[in-house]
Order: structure tokens, then sequence, then C-alpha cells
């Protein structure tokens, strides 16, 4: 008998896990994410959609832009997750290697803007006290973080677009000689 009940307040309190989990991103983040949402919403309503997209275009025209540029400004200015949206501004071939690029930078970045993703904090804090322990500067490491951070970025985006291309034209292949 007591293993049901054992059994019934698990299962019981896996919700109620769930449920704080829940109360906590509602408390937390999603109401800033949400108005981050309405206001990027409300500022390209107000530049005009053509004009975000225009100048979408000439950031992503090149590739060392597309995966440099392109995703610096959506992870310094949309933060962590909003960043991704940027996306819907690019074609459909190009927005797994934009993704890829734009998770890649949430981390480099925190050295010198944490406001970019707050999460990561404790990630870039942790290595950091190590340095102020041994009486180091932490600025070269947030500024290496940085630079090496773009390098993988562009590197991971080449690649991702790369396979991404191979795919669709294996995709097209296929379609072909089904038909």
């Amino acid at each position: 008998m007591d293993f049901l009940v054992h059994l019934a307040k698990g299962f019981i309190g896996m919700f109620q896990a769930g449920g704080a989990q829940f109360m906590g991103l509602a408390k937390g983040i999603l109401p800033t994410l949400i108005c981050l949402i309405v206001i990027v919403n409300a500022l390209i309503k107000f530049v005009g959609e053509e004009r975000i997209y225009r100048f979408a275009q000439k950031t992503t025209k090149y590739a060392i832009l597309r995966y440099t540029i392109f995703p610096i400004l959506a992870v310094f200015f949309l933060t962590n997750p909003m960043c991704y949206s940027f996306g819907k501004f690019l074609p459909e071939k190009q927005k797994p290697a934009f993704y890829d690029a734009a998770v890649s930078f949430v981390h480099p970045i925190t050295g010198l803007f944490p406001h970019a993703n707050s999460a990561e904090l404790f990630v870039y804090l942790g290595i950091a006290s190590g340095l102020t322990t041994l009486g180091l500067s932490l600025e070269p490491l947030a500024v290496r973080y940085l630079l090496v951070g773009i390098l993988v970025i562009l590197i991971r985006g080449l690649v991702t677009e790369w396979i991404t291309n191979m795919m669709l034209k294996r995709q097209n292949q296929s379609i072909q000689k089904a038909t």
C-alpha cells in the first residue's frame, strides 16, 4: 500500500513541479519576450517592412555579412531567444544557417554585452572568476570570446548553408525521379 501512495505522490509531484516551472516562466521570461515581440513588431511597422527587408537584403547579400553582421545585430538588439526571429527576413534556404550562426553567438557576446544572453552569463562569470583569482584582467578574455565567436559563427553559417544546399539538391533530385 505504501508503494501506491509513494507512486501517487511522485506522479502528482511531477505535475506540480511542471506547474512551478511554468509559473516561473510566466513571471520571468514570458512577459519579457511578449513585450519584446510587441515592440519589435511595432518598430517594424513604424519603420516599414519594406525598409527592413531592404536593409536585411543589403546586410545578407554576401555570405560573410550574412553570417557575421546579421547574427551580431540580431543577438545584440533582440537578445536570446528573440534574435532568431531575424531569420524571417531571409530566404528559406538561408534560415537554417542563420539560426546556426545566431545560436552559436549567444554565448560569446556575453562577456562584453551581458544583456544579450543573461542566462549564459553564469558560464562566462565562472571562467572569469578563475582569472580574477589569478589577478588577470577580464577585458582581453571578453574580446577574445567575441572575436572567436564571430569566426565560429561565420564558419558554422557557411558550413550549414553548404549542407542545406546539398540536402535541397538531393531533395529536388528525389522529387524529379519520383515524377
